[in-house]
């Protein structure tokens, strides 16, 4: 007979947002479950944002050997051992691991269940011998990576972010279905490790950023010998030699065929409803994650959803900050409402992409007139310092200068974005900013620059020159 467990609060799902949810509950002193099938710490920790991180800073060391004549050092092709790189990368995981382990939760008072979790009814989860019956369920499952069905898939071995960490051999060509920015932070990895690489995208390669900065990006990639074939469908792949694959593509000039030796899958992902009883407990749910509403609370009362499961921005960030309003909303009964217009995300190629708000585009539909301001790098100096100057920064704001969205492309653009996040939510102006006196010298400077530009048209209006000559004449 299963054991009964009657927790305040039951988490399913190990990952950033149900980890989130768990450690501020037990501080406290609210009695919780916490139930993973899996690896704890989730998608995050052992496939996604610390691997791949891992790996960008052991291809951005090999690049660094590669560039040293600018600044008076001779040029080096570095020899990079793949299984040592592979060897990195597991040790950032293994010293992060304990900071989500079964054992640092248990001893926040946190009950720790390690089996898979499936909901009974609409009041309970059953998990290994344990039935739990909470006051309020939180389902933080994520997402996997999304297999599109390309014929021939099926019968050849290809990669995901899950298993792309685990080969410890380079590549001789690896080809990458999907432009966005698992697809092009693995292409530029790789490509600097060693590795041969084509990505091929349906449409249009970092497509969801302002194509004007994206445009730095990929022109880098390109000049570093990474193929990108944009507008390319995939149609079919197979076997070619022993251990090879050939993948046929669909352009705008006709069929076309790439060989390679692996392949990697990175055209998006899907939210992990399947197997965990939502429809037991009569949660509604589609392929794109579970319907909640803007507490984050879905069809069943007693469950909210966090994270990817629950569709919107897929990031690990966002989880966090789904958590943080699911926890004051159960236990402060506080009312939440999730807000996404400054989130933002970071694409960690090298230069950096890093985004929030509105693009221009997005700011055109919805505002009659605005204003789009610019500085490059190369007018920075500490950029020219480090040789760093390719970028910008491109800020957009409504016609009275408040700050409706920022796109860096660049060095310690993801850094930076952090700024321009607080700037959005608190609904700064251009006048806000440019009263911040950021150091000098350093890329920072670069907003406050932009910012300026706002003014400069003032500057030649016959009224302000006006008042400034009558001034004058006091002294």
């Amino acid at each position: 007979m299963a054991n009964l467990l009657t927790p305040d609060i039951c988490v399913i799902g190990a990952g950033s947002g149900g980890l989130s949810v768990a450690a501020a509950a037990a501080a406290f002193g609210v009695p919780v479950v916490l139930v993973e099938k899996g690896k704890m710490g989730g998608d995050c920790l052992n496939y996604g944002c610390v691997p791949s991180k891992a790996m960008l800073a052991a291809a951005k060391h090999a690049n660094a050997l590669r560039h040293g004549e600018n600044f008076g050092i001779a040029d080096v092709e570095p020899s990079v051992n793949f299984r040592k790189v592979h060897d990195h990368i597991q040790s950032v995981i293994g010293a992060i691991r304990p900071n989500d382990s079964v054992e640092r939760f248990t001893a926040m008072g946190v009950h720790v269940i390690q089996a898979a979790g499936r909901f009974k009814d609409r009041k309970t989860l059953v998990a290994g011998d344990f039935e739990i019956r909470a006051r309020r369920f939180v389902v933080a499952t994520g997402s996997s990576p999304f297999v599109p069905p390309i014929s021939g898939l099926e019968s050849i071995e290809y990669l995901t972010n899950e298993t792309i960490f685990e080969q410890t051999r380079k590549p001789r060509h690896l080809i990458i279905v999907g432009g966005g920015p698992i697809g092009m932070e693995m292409a530029q990895a790789h490509q600097r490790l060693g590795a041969q690489v084509t990505v091929i995208e349906a449409l249009k390669a970092m497509g969801k950023d302002d194509p004007e900065v994206a445009a730095i990006v990929l022109a880098r990639l390109r000049r570093e010998g990474i193929a990108i074939r944009e507008h390319s469908k995939v149609t079919s792949v197979e076997r070619s030699g022993k251990s090879g694959v050939r993948v046929y593509y669909e352009t705008g000039e006709g069929p076309a065929s790439v060989d390679g030796s692996h392949i990697l899958i990175a055209v998006g992902r899907s939210a992990n409803v399947e197997g965990i009883g939502l429809e037991n407990a009569g949660i509604k749910f589609d392929r794109r994650g579970i319907k909640v509403d803007s507490g984050l609370r879905t069809s069943n009362r007693k469950v909210f959803a966090v994270g990817d499961v629950a569709g919107g921005l897929q990031f690990t960030h966002v989880a966090g900050y789904h958590a943080g309003l699911v926890i004051r909303s159960i236990l402060f009964r506080l009312p939440v409402r999730v807000d996404t217009s400054a989130i933002p995300w970071v694409t960690f190629t090298d230069p950096e992409l890093a985004h929030v708000g509105l693009i221009e585009q997005e700011a055109l539909e919805k505002h009659k007139q605005i204003n789009v301001l610019r500085w490059p790098y190369a007018e920075n100096d500490r950029a020219q310092a480090e040789r760093k100057t390719d970028g910008l920064i491109k800020m957009v704001t409504d016609r009275k200068g408040r700050i409706l969205g920022v796109t860096i492309a660049g060095a310690n653009a993801g850094e930076m974005i952090s700024l321009w996040t607080l700037a959005l939510s608190k609904s700064m102006s251009v006048r806000d900013v440019t009263g911040f006196v950021p150091p000098y010298p350093t890329m920072s400077e670069i907003g406050k620059r932009a910012a300026i530009t706002y003014f400069i048209p003032k500057t030649s209006k016959p009224l302000v020159r006006k008042v400034i000559g009558f001034l004058r004449k006091f002294g």
